[in-house]
């Protein structure tokens, strides 16, 4: 899965914009909020499986909840 797929999964019920900006050469950063919370090129390396999902939960804090099915 995804990390975009990852985060809209669990929290859909929250977010109120996801913006996906493609480019060229590889470039993968995720902000939230105007914040950095992941970037290849700084890491040197792709986002392992639920790294996003992991970095966004400790971003937006325990108290939001994760959507419930």
């Amino acid at each position: 899965m995804s990390a975009v797929s990852e985060i809209l999964h669990d929290y859909q019920h929250v977010i109120s914009e996801l913006l996906v900006v493609t480019s060229q050469g590889g470039i993968f950063d995720v902000e939230v909020d105007g914040t950095l919370i992941y970037s290849k090129a700084l890491t040197g390396r792709h986002a392992n499986p639920g790294e996003v999902l992991g970095l966004f939960r400790d971003f937006v804090g325990p108290e939001t909840p994760v959507y419930e099915r």
